[in-house]
Formats: C-alpha cells, sequence, structure tokens
C-alpha cells in the first residue's frame, strides 16, 4: 500500500536522522554531563564554604625556561612576543590577591584589573552558577596569566616597523587616578609616563550588563613626531573543553566586513596557525556556548584582523587581536583610540542591543543560530515572549507548541482527514488487493481509482511528521544554545529544561540505590524517564488511530517505532521531550475529533472501553 508505505518512509527517515543525531550528539553528550556533574560535585563541596565565590583554579604546569606568552600584533610582520610569562606556581584566587588591583563591580559582572599590564583578566559572571544550585561557584569568564586558564583581553599600542619607542606593555606599572573601583557611570583613569617624551592615560569605563569602553590617549611631550598603531588582542591559554558538537560553534569567532561570519574552531587555527583579514567593520573575539569575549573597534575603522595560534612550551594559545591604522603624533599634541570589549553572558536581549546601539556589523551572530537561522531565531523569540507573561519556559514552549499546531491546522486537517477516509474504506481495499494478488499493475490501478472516488490523497499520512521536523530541530537549536534555557526549570523533577529527565525508569526512579547509566557500553542508552515514557506512550497512541497496515512486517515496524523513538529521546533535552510529548497528545485530540467527524472506527477506544467493568444491572 503506498500510503504505508510513505508514513513508513517518513517515520523511518526521521528515525534515522534521530540515531545518528543521538550517536554522534547524544551519547558523546551524556559522558561530558557525567563529568561535568562530577567536577561540579567538587565544586558545590568547595561551595560551601564560600558560597558564590568562583572557584580557585589548580596550578598549571611550568612552562619551558624562556617561554613567551603571544603578543600584540606588529605592523608588516609575524606576531612579537611579549615578556616572559609568569610562572604558574599559585592558584588563580592568589595571583589576585598577589598584586595591586582595581575592583570591577557591576549588577553582572565582579572582577578586577591589574594595575601591572592593565589588562581586563578577572571577570565573574555573578548572574551564573555552575550548577542549579544557587550556592554553587560562579561562572568565571577571564583568568590572569599564570592561572590555570589565563583568559584576558589587552590594549595599547605598538611602533611602527623599524621603530623601538618605550610603549606600555603586560610588565607596565600604570598609576590610578581619581575613582577606585570600576562601576557603571563610574569609570576608572590610568597614567603611564615612560619618561621618553609620551604620557598614556587609558580609561576604563562598563555599563551595567557586559560591556566595557577602553579609552586610550597619548600625548608626546618630546621633540619629534612618533608613529604608533593601536591595537586589541584577546588571548587564552590553553585548550578548553567544548562539547565537539556540530551543530554549535566554539572557538575563534568574527564578522570579517563584507567577508561575513568567520567561524574557526581550535584545531584548525592550530593547524592554520594564522588567519589574516583587512577589512572595515569587523567584530572578533572568542566564544563558549553561553559566554564570550569579543573585540568591538568602531564598525568605521580600518583595521588588520587576526586569528592565530602558538604554544608555551606544552601549554597551546589562541588569540584574536586587530591592528588599526597608523596615528602621527607631533610634538606638543594628543591622539587617541577608543574600543569596546564584549564580556560576558551571550543573553539575546543584551547581544541584540549592542548590536543596534552601536551599528555593528551582524554581532548578533555571536550566538550561534545555526543555518536554519530564520526559524530558530524567531522560534526563540516567541517562545521568550511567552515566558515574560508566565516567567516559564516549559509552559511556553507548551503555549508555542499549540500555536504551532494552530498555524499548522489547514494541512494536518487535510492529511487526518484522508486517514480517516482511508480507514473507512479499509474493507474496499482489502477486497481489491485479494482479487487483483496475482497482478500489481491491475491492483494499483484499481487502489488508485478508489482514491480518486473518494478523493483520499496516498501520501497525506507522513505529513504530520514531516511538519514536525523543521520545528523539532528548530526547538532542539533554541534549546541547545540559548543561555536562557539553562537551568531553566519546568515543574517537579524538571530543574534544567536544557538537560535531559533526571529520573531513571531503570532504577525505578530514585528508589533503587544504583545509577544504571555506569554500566559499560549500554550504559548510556539505559536511560528513560518519566516525561521520555510520557512521550512514547502518546506516540504509541497516535500510531493506533493510523490505519493499520494489512502487511505484518509494516505492522511490526509501526508497533516497534514508540518504542525505539523512546530510546532514541530519552538523552534529548527535557524541553524537547515535553514538546514532542504535549505535541503527540494534541495530535491524538485533533485526529481523534477528525476521524469521528469522518465516521471511521476507532478502535482504541473501542479496546479500552472493552477493558472496563461493566456495571450490573
Amino acid at each position: 500500500m503506498n500510503e504505508h508505505k510513505n508514513t513508513i518512509l517518513a517515520v523511518l527517515l526521521s528515525g534515522i536522522v534521530l540515531l545518528v543525531w543521538q550517536f554522534y550528539f547524544g551519547l558523546p553528550q551524556m559522558e561530558k554531563q557525567r563529568e561535568e556533574a562530577q567536577r561540579q560535585q567538587q565544586q558545590q563541596q568547595q561551595a560551601q564554604q564560600t558560597p558564590g565565590r568562583p572557584t580557585p583554579g589548580q596550578s598549571a604546569p611550568r612552562p619551558s625556561p624562556g617561554a613567551t606568552e603571544p603578543g600584540p600584533p606588529q605592523p608588516g610582520r609575524p606576531p612579537a612576543p611579549a615578556a616572559a610569562a609568569p610562572t604558574p606556581e599559585h592558584s588563580r584566587e592568589t595571583l589576585l590577591a598577589s598584586g595591586s588591583r582595581i575592583t570591577i563591580d557591576t549588577p553582572n559582572i565582579r572582577g578586577s584589573i591589574a594595575l601591572k599590564g592593565a589588562r581586563i583578566d578577572d571577570v565573574a559572571l555573578v548572574r551564573y552558577h555552575e550548577t542549579v544550585n544557587p550556592n554553587s561557584t560562579y561562572i568565571v569568564l577571564l583568568s590572569p596569566s599564570g592561572s590555570q586558564n589565563p583568559f584576558y583581553a589587552e590594549f595599547g599600542w605598538v611602533s611602527g616597523p623599524g621603530k623601538q619607542l618605550k610603549l606600555p606593555g603586560p610588565d607596565t606599572l600604570w598609576r590610578q587616578e581619581g575613582t577606585q573601583s570600576l562601576r557603571p557611570g563610574q569609570p576608572i583613569t590610568l597614567t603611564y609616563d615612560n619618561g621618553e617624551g609620551l604620557l598614556f592615560r587609558r580609561t576604563i569605563d562598563v555599563d551595567d550588563e557586559y560591556l566595557f569602553t577602553v579609552a586610550d590617549e597619548v600625548t608626546n611631550r618630546g621633540t619629534d613626531p612618533v608613529t604608533i598603531y593601536p591595537y586589541g588582542l584577546i588571548s587564552r591559554h590553553g585548550t578548553p573543553d567544548t562539547l565537539g558538537f556540530f551543530i554549535l560553534h566554539e572557538g575563534l569567532i568574527g564578522v570579517m566586513g563584507d567577508e561575513g561570519l568567520q567561524e574557526v574552531s581550535y584545531g584548525t587555527i592550530e593547524d592554520e596557525k594564522s588567519m589574516s583579514f583587512d577589512v572595515t567593520n569587523a567584530w572578533l573575539g572568542i566564544t563558549d556556548k553561553y559566554w564570550a569575549a569579543t573585540l568591538l573597534p568602531d564598525p568605521t575603522a580600518h583595521v588588520q584582523a587576526r586569528f592565530s595560534s602558538g604554544a608555551i612550551g606544552t601549554t597551546k594559545t589562541y588569540q584574536t587581536d586587530y591592528l588599526r591604522d597608523a596615528v602621527t603624533i607631533a610634538p606638543g599634541e594628543s591622539a587617541g583610540s577608543s574600543s569596546r570589549l564584549f564580556a560576558g553572558a551571550k543573553e539575546v536581549n543584551v547581544v541584540d542591543g549592542y548590536d543596534g546601539a552601536f551599528n555593528l556589523n551582524r554581532f548578533e551572530l555571536l550566538i550561534d543560530w545555526g543555518w536554519f537561522y530564520f526559524i530558530t531565531k524567531p522560534l526563540f523569540m516567541v517562545i521568550d515572549f511567552f515566558f515574560r507573561w508566565t516567567h516559564n519556559f516549559g509552559v511556553a514552549i507548551l503555549i508555542v507548541t499549540v500555536l504551532i499546531k494552530i498555524v499548522f491546522f489547514p494541512l494536518a486537517n487535510k492529511s487526518y482527514a484522508s486517514m480517516a477516509k482511508m480507514k473507512t474504506v479499509q474493507p474496499q481495499m482489502l477486497e481489491i488487493r485479494e482479487r487483483w494478488k496475482d497482478d500489481k499493475v491491475k491492483q494499483q490501478q484499481a487502489m488508485m481509482e478508489l482514491y480518486k472516488a473518494e478523493k483520499i490523497n496516498p501520501v497525506a499520512g507522513c505529513l504530520p511528521i514531516l511538519i514536525q521536523i523543521p520545528v523539532f530541530f528548530a526547538l532542539y537549536k533554541v534549546l541547545f544554545v540559548s543561555l536562557e534555557m539553562r537551568h531553566a526549570p519546568f515543574f517537579g523533577w524538571i530543574q534544567d529544561l536544557s538537560a535531559p529527565d533526571p529520573t531513571n525508569i531503570f532504577n525505578l526512579f530514585g528508589l533503587l540505590p544504583f545509577d544504571p547509566t555506569v554500566i559499560p557500553i549500554i550504559g548510556s542508552i539505559l536511560h528513560i524517564g518519566v516525561w521520555p515514557l510520557i512521550m512514547g506512550v502518546t506516540m504509541w497512541i497516535q500510531m493506533k488511530l493510523n490505519p493499520a497496515p494489512p502487511d505484518p512486517t509494516q505492522k511490526m515496524i509501526f508497533d516497534w517505532m514508540p518504542i525505539i523513538f523512546t530510546f532514541m529521546l530519552a538523552n534529548f533535552a527535557a524541553g524537547l521531550v515535553i514538546y514532542w510529548a504535549w505535541n503527540n497528545a494534541l495530535s491524538v485530540a485533533q485526529q481523534a475529533v477528525i476521524m469521528k467527524r469522518n465516521g471511521a472506527k476507532i478502535e482504541l477506544w473501542d479496546n479500552l472501553k472493552s477493558l472496563i467493568p461493566k456495571r450490573k444491572t
């Protein structure tokens, strides 16, 4: 039967896609989540002693003698090394306490800026924690050189080719003027006199979100003009742990003028060593799944932008930087340069706000909406709209599911009506099959005549499944990449819609004291929670409403499909499974009503009714 073949084909294609997705993404995610859970448990134990404070890093290996940090970009030549890297003998906390620092205090950021080097190298995001436990440690984004995982931003000036000017660098000790701490609307000012006629003044401001503004000014008190180039860089030491998913970019990122979005993984830049761009209207940085540090030079400025990689001993380093055009300062005159640094959480409204406020070149692409951007981002915006009403992303997903069903109602209505008609003419179809069982051509012709007479579309049965797939993967992307879904609770035991349902049928939902997922080889698939079971049951009911295929093989495929999907979706984000279960429930209700209106008999209801004991009269 063509109608069953089409439906089976649609279901099998969906299953194959989900199976491949689960194998390449779901199982690795489970392993990483288990490792992350162990790490978070250790951090929570530390947080019990110092709640809310960033966890100090462990001492990193000592670099080899003579190792140097990646340096600032140089005009017309390869990167030049800066001063020798500090020996990483201390924890992050010890390093932060070892020198004079200016406190950063905003509603979203806690951190500091060292007077030595004036780097922005200590940023913790106080609204976000490592786990759903509000007493767990803050997310640490930037860390100073010498800690376990240095990650910092640096701004300054470099000399022209062949010039040797005394310019501020990582070891320069700046002097602070005025304000003792950096707060929104309360900038700090740093000064440095090189003793050779150049006076450097740096003003750093921060807003109430995640944006730093760095304004540099140089006054020439000498007798000769000087030519220098302003630069900005972000450097990261050590390869960070990444999820390694095809659907998510983590690494070096930027929009380079007309060349568009550039996404370069850590592995790629290690192979390429350096990638350069001669552009205007650019931004660039390094991104994690939920957090990022990016340089935002003036969109009108011409820059020599670059991605590069190197090494300090055995520690790999990654850097994004830009070099602006030369500035010539005559004696007795001053010149300046200004840039911005985004160092924070990739909140959609915040990122979009900066994009519009500063006329940036598609800064919204810092959030990895994927190839189906035109579906993914609008879907998030709709979900976020209802979240602002309900204050629950799970409820917002349920509401959006209803809206999606309404949008596709005409198509689904025709599909279910056609399926209902097919169910009513099954006796005629069986008769045709029996009459022309030895002549497949005649059988097909008779079937097509029956479809035409009854106005049945034989391919309609696969449409309800096919129209779900784009929305399913768009929602998967939203749950996976949007920070707003991270640690977003639903009800009951679902405290994080972006993580799998934590319950498990194989230990009776926690009644038995063991974790089946630790079993070698098969452990990763032995994780089926309450919501995946609900999803499987609703899918089984929906399958039972469809016309029963006469072929035993086809019937077996339909009977096993809900079980297969239950296992495949069990390790997906709980929000996605809740969507699928709710969508199935709505489809069952819609299909049952349409079938009843078209006079189709629903054997499932009759079978359920037969199980209910009748009252004696």
